[in-house]
Parts: structure tokens; C-alpha cells; sequence
């Protein structure tokens, strides 16, 4: 196999593992909005505002200042059943083979957990911790040796971001919250060398890990007692990723192999999210959120050999920025009871110029409801329950393509993708 060859193969696998960190599957690509079953019931409106819930914290610190007296630990648990099939047609080098696929569905189940606690300290101070999975999923096709496997046979990451945070209540019309972030990475992708058409090829595997740090803070802001606007802020992640590529570099000789380790620095995007809630009556609320993620910060990160640190490429990733807009509602049925749904529009970072076979990722419409239902003073529980409708996603990796390689062939097709999502949370007050 050529240098081209092999710096194709290293430049495919490296890019596809930074793809899978930095994209944002429920927050466009494979970052992960599902941090709260309280919010989830809403699609996420009014996330950056004081609630029942203290898991607003993901979004904007300063919603820990809406805890109550005492220590408060929430633990929330998401069931997240994404569905997506790719059909379409694999074009070999100079236009002789046309194989035709389907690759079922490439999306796997996955179980996110994340916990919140808030301790009140007194009147004005508030010390809390949020463990949350930001990004994570994985994607597997069904049959690893499909004509499109030089683009994608599987890809699985795990995340967790340890957050602690400090607020500070200066009356009861502004609050304010900061704190660091810590997040560890792990990643395992794979791909075959080369695109096959019907017989076994060898492939690459790149396993890499990382840890990243930045910052979160946030104000809420009560300029009437029925009205309260959030603005939260998540920094960007600067990430170091080290990894080892292990490709065959021949296919009738898949024993031999090269192992190359490399080193890339990752800076994940910032978001700011604006939330806003009003009580119409004592018991009926409406809430809105807005969020911008700043994707098109990605641009093009280096990536360097780990022994000798040079340069071997830089990565096009010339992701676009990402929108979402919710609104949602809040009815307390009775002391006990409270019902809430909402609705969403995501505008994703990716379209066809850039959408690749392992992140088919396109805008979507959520629609959510959910309950919370108080046990006593001292425990309470949240359900929630939201379906993603998918909107029209074509594939198109040709030679205009950032991934495109020669010898991997022209990719094109359509995209069938939902989502079903199924969240749960308890909370204690001690």
C-alpha cells in the first residue's frame, strides 16, 4: 500500500474519532442533551431556570440556587432507542462497480446516567456536583463488510464530566454560579482499508483516550416574582487525544500491520443557553429555551505523530454552527402531581457537504411529555418520554467530499432516522 494510501487510512480513522467526541446524537451527532428527565418532558424549554429540579445545572449553574434548604440528590436514568438505515449505492474507482446497500439499522441502544447534588449552606450560598455523560453512543452496521465498510464498520465512545459548582444567591431577583469542568473520553472505531464489494477485507482500528478541562457559570434573573430568565454558559473542552491506529496495510496480506501512535488536542464547542419561564397562574407555567453551540470553532485540528511530533495532516471538519429552540408547559394537576410537555427544533451542525456514513446527522423535530409525581416532603420522581422525527437526509461522498477517498469509492444515499427516549429520575432532600 502506497504513503497516500496508508496517510488516507490514518487521516479517515483519526478524523472519524474526533467526529464522534465533538459532535453533538441528541445534540446534534453524538453529543448527549439527555441530562434531566424533569427537562426531557419538556424538550428541554426552560432548562436554564430554577425549578423542582435541580438538573438545570447542566445548562446554567445558577439554577443550583433554586435548591431548598438542606442537601438535594437527584439520579436520573435515559433510555435513548435511536433508529437509523442508510440505503443507496457504492461506486467504485472509475465508475465500473455500482453495488447497491442497506445497512439496517446502524443505531445502538444506550443507558445515560447522570446525578446532580446541591447543598444549601445558608441564605446566600449554594455548593453542588454534577456527573453527566456528554457525548457518547456508538453506531455498528449490521453486516461489517457492506460496500460502504471503508467509510464505517462501528464506532463506540464513552464520556463523564465531573462538574463542581459554587452559587451565590444575592437576593431574591439575581443568582450567579461557576465552576470547572473535567471530562474523560474514550473512544474505539473502526473501518475496512479499502471498500469492499462482496469479500472480506482487513481493517483499522483506532482506540484512543483523553481528558479535557473547562468551565461552566450562569446568572438567573427574576425581574418579577412570575417571570425568571437563565443565561448558562459551557465552555469549550480542550481534550488531548492519544491514540495507536492499528491498520492492515494489505489486504491479501492482513497479518501485516502498522501501528502508529497519534496525538491531537481536541477543542470541543462553547454553548450558551438563554431560558426564560413564566407563571401564568399557580399552576399552570410556560418556559422556552434557546440554545447556540459553537461548532464552527472546530475548523481544522492537527494531528501529529506521537514520537516524533510532526504533522502529519489537519482535519476539515467545517461543522456549521448548531441552533435549538424549545417551548414547553407545566400543569400542577394537585400537590402531589404535576404534568408538563413541550416541543423542539434542532438545526444541526451538519449537512450534506460534510454528513458522513458514520454521523448521518440532519435537523429534527422533538415532541416530549413527561410527570413528576412528590412522594413526600423528602422524595420525589420524574418520567419523561420524547420521539425525534428525523427530516430528509441524503449522503453524498464524493470527490467535492472532505472524507472521500479513491479507493474507498463515491458514497451516496438516503438517510431513515427517529429516536425514541425513555427518562427517568428520582430526588431526595435530606
Amino acid at each position: 500500500m502506497s504513503w497516500a494510501v496508508k496517510k488516507s487510512v490514518l487521516l479517515t480513522s483519526t478524523a472519524v474519532a474526533l467526529s464522534i467526541v465533538a459532535t453533538a446524537a441528541h445534540a446534534g451527532g453524538f453529543a448527549l442533551r439527555e441530562q434531566s428527565s424533569y427537562y426531557q418532558g419538556m424538550s428541554f424549554a426552560g432548562n436554564g431556570t430554577t425549578g423542582d429540579s435541580i438538573s438545570g445545572m447542566f445548562w446554567n449553574p445558577a439554577t443550583i440556587t433554586g435548591a431548598g434548604h438542606g442537601i438535594t440528590f437527584e439520579g436520573h436514568n435515559t433510555l435513548i432507542v435511536p433508529n437509523a438505515d442508510i440505503e443507496g449505492t457504492n461506486t467504485l474507482a472509475g465508475g465500473a462497480v455500482v453495488a447497491p446497500y442497506d445497512t439496517g439499522d446502524i443505531g445502538s441502544d444506550a443507558f445515560i446516567p447522570s446525578s446532580y447534588t446541591a447543598i444549601n449552606v445558608n441564605d446566600q450560598l449554594y455548593l453542588g456536583m454534577s456527573i453527566t455523560a456528554p457525548y457518547g453512543l456508538s453506531t455498528k452496521v449490521e453486516d461489517e463488510d457492506w460496500t460502504g465498510a471503508g467509510y464505517n464498520r462501528s464506532s463506540k465512545v464513552f464520556s463523564i464530566n465531573v462538574n463542581p459548582i459554587v452559587g451565590w444567591k444575592f437576593n431574591d431577583m439575581i443568582s450567579v454560579a461557576f465552576g470547572p469542568q473535567v471530562q474523560y473520553a474514550d473512544i474505539r472505531l473502526t473501518n475496512a482499508a479499502l471498500s469492499p464489494t462482496l469479500a472480506n477485507l482487513p481493517g483499522q482500528t483506532l482506540a484512543g483516550t483523553g481528558i479535557g478541562v473547562g468551565v461552566t457559570a450562569g446568572l438567573t434573573f427574576k425581574p418579577i416574582e412570575s417571570t425568571e430568565i437563565g443565561l448558562g454558559y459551557r465552555s469549550a473542552m480542550f481534550t488531548k487525544i492519544g491514540g495507536n491506529l492499528n491498520a492492515a496495510l494489505n489486504p491479501a496480506a492482513p497479518t501485516v500491520v502498522s501501528n502508529t501512535d497519534v496525538d491531537t488536542t481536541l477543542v470541543t464547542p462553547d454553548m450558551i443557553t438563554l431560558s426564560a419561564k413564566h407563571s401564568i397562574t399557580e399552576d399552570i407555567r410556560v418556559l422556552g429555551t434557546f440554545e447556540w453551540t459553537n461548532w464552527s470553532r472546530l475548523k481544522q485540528p492537527r494531528i501529529t505523530s506521537a514520537a516524533t511530533g510532526a504533522e502529519i495532516t489537519s482535519l476539515p471538519f467545517n461543522y456549521n454552527d448548531g441552533f435549538f429552540l424549545a417551548l414547553g408547559g407545566e400543569y400542577d394537576f394537585n400537590d402531589k402531581l404535576t404534568l408538563r410537555a413541550g416541543a423542539a427544533y434542532e438545526w444541526s451542525p451538519i449537512d450534506e457537504e460534510i454528513r458522513s456514513a458514520r454521523l448521518p446527522d440532519n435537523n429534527r423535530i422533538w415532541v416530549s411529555g413527561g410527570a413528576s409525581y412528590e412522594f413526600n416532603k423528602h422524595m420525589s420522581f420524574d418520567l419523561a418520554y420524547t420521539h425525534i422525527f428525523g427530516t430528509d437526509t441524503d449522503i453524498n461522498i464524493d470527490a467535492s467530499h472532505q472524507d472521500y477517498s479513491a479507493t474507498k469509492g463515491v458514497l451516496a444515499g438516503s438517510v431513515d432516522s427517529s429516536v425514541d427516549i425513555l427518562s427517568a429520575s428520582f430526588r431526595v432532600r435530606f
